[in-house]
């Protein structure tokens, strides 16, 4: 008899087969690992201006062109992808801790609790969350962090939904059962035996909500709500390029580009993770 494979073997044996999020997947690390040495990899300091050489298209010695300022397209292009890939993980780390959490709860006591919880995530859902973000940086302050906070604060509401309905589904099943029975106090029985047989849709979430994440942020730079020169982001970078798409197109067509690239490859990575991590497709196993 052949040794039997885990749900997480499986999952990643079917991931393999998965060439379009495998390629995102590769594209994201290359991504990643480029953004983490940025400061080793830019050829010239992000904040760095020439400016008797002006704007010019892309070249050799500027291989994406330079800005107005004179300073390297490509190079805070590069920097740019570090706040924007840290705030998408970040903010969604924060999400992804408050909506279990939130879910969780609410899912396993049921009862009232469920009910006063849930409407409280009705409650929210119907704010306008682009607001009460820019209301809380306004308030607070636009430092980094903040950001951060902010949008995680509004990006739970899903996750919290989808815990709470993956907890329904598992607190009558054998196992949790039998956990009560054996005297385990709730906290272990949460966190030791259900959220762990919670973690396949929420990670298929969780790579969805990063581009939402990524988005929110540049569209809070475009406002210039978020990043604050001479600090770079995708979103900063395409505030700029807009303001001069006529006169320098290149200002604008890169910056979009990396953000297209990345969203697409995120939405990519997603969509094989769901195929993955589906119960359904686990006969196809040889």
């Amino acid at each position: 008899m052949s040794p039997g494979r885990g749900q997480w073997r499986d999952a990643w044996r079917r991931l393999r087969r998965h060439r379009p999020a495998m390629a995102a997947l590769v594209y994201l690390a290359v991504l990643g690992a480029a953004a983490l040495l940025a400061p080793h990899l830019a050829p010239y300091a992000y904040d760095a201006q020439d400016l008797a050489l002006g704007a010019t298209p892309p070249s050799a010695a500027h291989w994406f062109g330079t800005d107005v300022f004179g300073r390297d397209l490509f190079t805070r292009v590069l920097y740019g992808a570090r706040v924007s890939l840290l705030v998408g993980l970040v903010a969604t780390a924060v999400a992804l801790c408050i909506g279990v959490l939130w879910g969780t709860v609410a899912g396993y006591l049921g009862g009232r609790v469920d009910a006063v919880m849930m409407r409280i995530v009705d409650i929210l859902y119907g704010l306008p969350f682009i607001l009460f973000v820019i209301l809380l940086l306004v308030v607070f302050g636009r430092h980094l962090v903040l950001l951060f906070l902010a949008i995680g604060a509004v990006e739970w509401l899903t996750m919290a939904r989808i815990v709470r309905a993956q907890v329904m589904s598992l607190r009558h099943q054998e196992f949790v059962l039998a956990a009560r029975s054996m005297g385990f106090s709730t906290p272990r029985i949460l966190f030791r035996h259900i959220v762990p047989n919670t973690w396949g849709p929420v990670i298929v979430y969780t790579t969805l909500t990063i581009p939402n994440v990524i988005l929110l942020e540049s569209f809070l730079s475009f406002l210039g709500l978020g990043v604050q020169p001479p600090a770079a982001s995708w979103g900063l970078l395409i505030s700029h390029g807009v303001e001069s798409m006529e006169a320098y197109p290149w200002l604008l067509l890169f910056p979009a580009l990396a953000l297209f690239t990345t969203l697409l490859a995120l939405n990519t990575l997603g969509d094989g993770l769901r195929d993955a991590l589906d119960p359904k497709t686990a006969g196809d196993a040889p």
